[in-house]
């Protein structure tokens, strides 16, 4: 099969004409603050137990009804419970 072009035909050249291109932008790494100033580690939040086990298995960081953001590895057993988590939770149930 031949095909032939007519030079006058915008469609045919590829340098001409609109077309695609590409637009670069500047990586930007987002950094998940991990560290709440160890807040987490003195109280036990409330957290969703799916939550939980996404983030024991991807290493995510989870967020509290507190609003408290890190990486749970610690048994929340020993530890009291949040103050803010605690009342969050106790006026969704009224």
């Amino acid at each position: 099969m031949t095909t032939y072009f007519n030079s006058g035909d915008q469609q045919s050249a590829p340098d001409s004409g609109a077309g695609t291109s590409v637009l670069e932008r500047p990586e930007v790494k987002e950094e998940t603050q991990r560290s709440d100033n160890g807040d987490a580690d003195r109280y036990a939040h409330y957290v969703s137990k799916d939550r939980i086990a996404e983030s024991r298995m991807t290493g995510r960081p989870v967020v509290a009804l507190c609003g408290k953001i890190w990486v749970p590895k610690r048994d929340p057993s020993q530890y009291p419970v949040c103050p803010d988590c605690k009342r969050i939770y106790e006026e969704m149930f009224r």
